[in-house]
Formats: structure tokens, C-alpha cells, sequence
């Protein structure tokens, strides 16, 4: 079948068809970067680097942009507030710039143990003023836009389809507006291209219209389109985000250039929450990455995160973490087990290529992720594979159905699981834990001991064993004949 994507644009899904042919232009909305990313934008990036990894793999040259926000993003996300990186720098007495690079690079360290391939581009706000300005200049020149006391705003009943992509109308916006209209706004739901800057602001740039900065919405349109062109094939970023934010890039950019549509596709990715709640900073319920990697390990978060599709919401708990863990050292176990098996096979009968039904589970794997970047169940998919390989592993199977052993592990762990889905099954060297012989006696003796705290019904102190050797690196694994266990 081929690739359908759900549009947010059309309320559909959709084949995809780039613009040009094998070529994808892909904008991405990234981090405002003044503090540690949290467990939000893990789910966020890791979903649109499966979206990215999946079409390279169906041959696709793909560009994929994620930029940096840092100026512009107020407080309240849109026009009111102050400056969150200005804001942050004064907290921690700090230049802004200083602190932008202190968390950007604190975001791509995270990332990269997430597993998330880096973008061709991350381009940053403050690296492109210039750009924004002329953007500026150009929908004063075309009547959209209108300047007031230094600042500028888009005009939005100049534009009749504002508000095409998140269904509202301007009449509704009047009507439910929460704070009083702005003097100087000719409409409550103007909004802000450039922002004069007040007394003691330190982020300030010369425009034809006095000192001052971008307003957050223009960065992305400028971004985009210079490095995209003025029409692109795919715009991603978090659903919070689609009011008003790619609302106002589709505004200004499409009166900019005078062409439609400014994107082929818009994707949505939903939140992650908390007893709820959407995890976010200004709530004060999140998790950083940092600290959830203190007790998890990256694959297992990434794990966790497609457990769920990238439009459905996801809860946080620690419960919900130590399931994905246990259900991914389970994958990774079975995984690692049958390339240990590989390289111990020499005369194994092959067939010219996979049979039934592991052809079936091949059509099932690829057939999910065509459908809309099905994570969940391309991930019960390898499960699936995973019970054909350890039947193998255990001499069943294998005569009944003489097929290519190898090709089992080039399609569904190397390339479906490894170079689609991102993960990383390689096992890692534990900490030092002394020789064989003494740490097999402390194991045993914690087996023993936990088997005593089973038939006592004492489960969490029992789980407490389990999770705490998996934290150095030590695996046990229930079977019916007894625990046995493992380093990995």
C-alpha cells in the first residue's frame, strides 16, 4: 500500500505524493531553548525522526529542517509577556545568548541518545533578523500588515482564510477573546511581526521601524521558506502549536509570496500528559530527559514513546516506564539472542528469501507505518517476529520451514527495528561487578531471595530486585522452570 499521512489541513489521510518526485522538504517546529528539554519533547522529535528515518528508507532524499527558537517566544505564546529567553537569562544572571547555547546544546546531547538523527539544518531565530525584516517590509508594502508605536502586526481580516487550518473564524475569536484588545491592534487577533522593544530589553535589533525584535511567528515562515522554498511538502509540530502559531505562518506566508498552499502537509503530533494534564514547563509538571535517563535508559524512553501513535496522547508515569522497559529488554533480549544465534549457524538450510507467514509479517510491518506512521503496531509486529526467532533459536521450526535465516535479521531488526524505528538492541558493557564466580553468588542469593518474597506475595519489594539489577546491568529472566539471569 502506498504512504497516507492524516493531514491536519484537510482532517484526512492522504497518500503522499511530494512535490517533486523523491524529494521531501520537511519543517519541523523546534525547542524555545531556555531550560532542559522535558519528556514532551522527547515524544514530539522522536515522533517526526521515524517520519523522517521511514522516508529516506522508502528511497526519498529528504531535507529536514528543525529550527532553534531564540527570540520572540513570550510568555503567553502570543503577543503579551515577556521574552522567555530573556526572562530565563535574568533568573539565572545570565547573557541570553549564553543561555541559549548552554540548553542548546543541552537539547542535542539529549537527542542524540534518544536516537534521533540530527537535522540537515537547525537554523536559529537571532541568525536570521535580516530575513524576518524584509518579510516584514514586504506585507507592509502589500497592505497585510500595519505599523504602530514601532511595533508591527498582520492585519487578519486582510487574509480571508485565517483560520483554515484550525477551523475558527474571526467572529469566534472576538467573541471569546479573554483579555481586552490592545490599543494599538486594529483586530484582537492581529498579530505581532515585529515588537517594539521596551526600556532594558536586552534583545533588541535595528529595523526601518525603531529598536526592537521578531515577533515568534515570522521566524518559522522565513526559516522555512529559505531553506524549503516558498512551497514545501511537509510542516510538523506539536498540536498545541496549531493555533495560533502555524495558523499565522500560513497567514503571512501565503500573503507574502501570493501562493497557495505555503504547505502540501500538516502533521500534528499530540501531547504527552500527566494525571491529565498536558506536561509542559509553565505547569511545572514535567520530567526532563535528563532525569528520566537517570533511571531509564534512551531506548527504552524512545520505546515508551512509540508505544503510542504520535496523534494519540500519551501519559507519563513511572508505572508506564517500567512496563516499556520491561517490554523492550524482552525485544532487545530475543533480538540479541537470535544474532548470537547467527553467528554461530553455518549449514542452516536457506531458501531463496523469507516464507509464510514471516512474508505476512513483513507486509504487516511496512503496511503499518504506510498507515500513517503506525509505531504501536509496527512494534507488535516485531513481537510477532520475535516468537518465529526463538522457536528457531530453540531447533523448532527451523526444518519445517527452511527459509534465510539472515534475512530475518537484515529485514526486521537491522533495517525495520534499526534503521526505520531508531532502535538500538546493542548490548551494553555493564559496570564492573567484580569476577564471575563472586558475582554469581550474589545473584543467586538475590534469586533466592526474591523467589522467598514472591510466595509471600511481597511484589513490589520482589520488582524492586528485578529493576534494581537491571540498573547495573543485570537481567532476570522468569521462565517455568526457575529465574535464570543474564548480563547485557
Amino acid at each position: 500500500m502506498p504512504l497516507s499521512v492524516y493531514n491536519t489541513m484537510t482532517r484526512r489521510k492522504e497518500e503522499f505524493v511530494p512535490l517533486i518526485r523523491k524529494q521531501v522538504g520537511i519543517y519541523v517546529c523546534g525547542p524555545t531553548v531556555y531550560s532542559h528539554a522535558h519528556i514532551g519533547h522527547a515524544k514530539s522529535y522522536v515522533s517526526f525522526d521515524v517520519v523522517v528515518r521511514y522516508l529516506r528508507y522508502l528511497g526519498n532524499k529528504v531535507r529536514y529542517v528543525q529550527n532553534i527558537t531564540d527570540v520572540g517566544h513570550l510568555t503567553d505564546d502570543a503577543d503579551e509577556g515577556e521574552d522567555k529567553i530573556e526572562k530565563q537569562s535574568k533568573l539565572d544572571r545570565m547573557h541570553p545568548m549564553e543561555l541559549v547555547d548552554l540548553y542548546t546544546r543541552s537539547y542535542f546531547e539529549d537527542m542524540d541518545r534518544l536516537g534521533n538523527l540530527r537535522p540537515n539544518i537547525s537554523p536559529r531565530a537571532t541568525q536570521h533578523i535580516i530575513e524576518q525584516i524584509e518579510l516584514v517590509k514586504s506585507l507592509l508594502k502589500k497592505n497585510f500588515a500595519y505599523e504602530v508605536n514601532g511595533s508591527v502586526y498582520f492585519d487578519v481580516r486582510r487574509f480571508r482564510d485565517y483560520g483554515k487550518l484550525s477551523r475558527r473564524n474571526l467572529d469566534e475569536m472576538e467573541a471569546g477573546k479573554r483579555v481586552e484588545v490592545k490599543s494599538e491592534k486594529r483586530h484582537s487577533a492581529d498579530f505581532a511581526l515585529w515588537k517594539k522593544a521596551e526600556p532594558g530589553h536586552i534583545m533588541q535589533w535595528s529595523s526601518p521601524w525603531g529598536l526592537g525584535y521578531p515577533g515568534w511567528h515570522a521566524e518559522c515562515s522565513v526559516m522555512s521558506m529559505k531553506y524549503l522554498g516558498e512551497q514545501f511538502d511537509i510542516h510538523g509540530g506539536g498540536i498545541e502549536i496549531q493555533f495560533p502559531h502555524h495558523e499565522c505562518e500560513i497567514a503571512q506566508s501565503e500573503c507574502a509570496t501570493g501562493k497557495q498552499p505555503f504547505v502540501k502537509y500538516w502533521l500534528h503530533n499530540n501531547m504527552v500528559s500527566v494525571n491529565g494534564q498536558k506536561m509542559s514547563k509553565s505547569l511545572g509538571n514535567f520530567v526532563t530527559i535528563k532525569d528520566a535517563f537517570k533511571k531509564w535508559d534512551p531506548m527504552v524512553i524512545r520505546f515508551f514513546v512509540m508505544q503510542s501513535h504520535y496523534r494519540s496522547t500519551l501519559d507519563f508515569s513511572e508505572q508506564a516506564l517500567d512496563a516499556a522497559k520491561q517490554g523492550f529488554e524482552r525485544l532487545a533480549g530475543s533480538v540479541n539472542r537470535y544474532r548470537s544465534y547467527l553467528k554461530n549457524v553455518e549449514t542452516v538450510a536457506e531458501g531463496p528469501g523469507l516464507v509464510e507467514p514471516l512474508l505476512s509479517l513483513k507486509q504487516q510491518f511496512f503496511d503499518s507505518l504506510d498507515d500513517d506512521f503506525n509505531t504501536p503496531q509496527a512494534i507488535a509486529v516485531l513481537f510477532e517476529v520475535t516468537k518465529r526467532t526463538n522457536e528457531i533459536c530453540e531447533g523448532r521450526g527451523q526444518t519445517r520451514h527452511p527459509f534465510n535465516v539472515r534475512e530475518i535479521e537484515r529485514i526486521f531488526f537491522t533495517e525495520g527495528a534499526g534503521d526505520v524505528l531508531g532502535f538500538d538492541f546493542s548490548e551494553k558493557a555493564p559496570p564492573s561487578l567484580g569476577n564471575d564466580s563472586e558475582l554469581a553468588k550474589i545473584v543467586d542469593l538475590l534469586i533466592d531471595l526474591r523467589a522467598e518474597l514472591r510466595a509471600h506475595k511481597l511484589w513490589a519489594l520482589s520488582d524492586k530486585i528485578r529493576t534494581r539489577l537491571g540498573e547495573i546491568g543485570i537481567v532476570l529472566e522468569d521462565k517455568q522452570e526457575g529465574t535464570t539471569w543474564r548480563k547485557v
